[in-house]
């Protein structure tokens, strides 16, 4: 999962809006984990932890505002709009958010949505499917599915 992070980071560095990551999930696949290796590609240090109780983590890069926000907690849609997550959309910011569907119809589209999954028993790793939903979305795919031979097979 650090490694496709990184990839999405490199790719998303490409961009110049800002661009939002949808990252669905059972408990424990590796959500926060491929969060933390989008983070690291920023140079970001330390502990990376999902915002479960804080709901929205900010970070400070040298090119760009990241939010990971994680809304696993919320239990109506409703409970979005006191976040503010609107007002965290300007510049090139990055949203990585952790259980989008909680918040359906409450939040802005992602340009690319990333589902993680257990593979059948018995095999190892997970199953990763990125899905774009912008013109940005499928260039960040592009660019990532060169960055990582093992997809260039899995694409062709």
């Amino acid at each position: 999962m650090q490694v496709l992070g990184r990839a999405i980071a490199a790719a998303v560095d490409a961009t110049e809006s800002t661009f939002i990551i949808a990252l669905e999930g059972e408990l424990g696949a590796g959500k926060t984990t491929l969060v933390g290796g989008i983070l690291r590609s920023y140079g970001v240090t330390g502990p990376v932890r999902s915002p479960t109780y804080t709901l929205i983590e900010p970070y400070e890069t040298a090119s760009r505002a990241i939010y990971h926000l994680d809304l696993y907690r919320l239990t109506d849609p409703g409970e979005v709009e006191p976040l503010g997550i609107r007002d965290l959309l300007t510049g090139a910011a990055l949203l990585l958010i952790e259980w989008p569907s909680r918040a359906a119809g409450a939040i802005p589209a992602a340009d690319l949505q990333v589902d993680i999954a257990y593979p059948a028993l018995g095999t190892e790793g997970r199953q990763v499917r990125l899905t774009p939903h912008s013109l940005n979305g499928a260039n960040v795919v592009r660019h990532i599915v060169a960055a990582i031979p093992e997809l260039r097979q899995l694409s062709a």
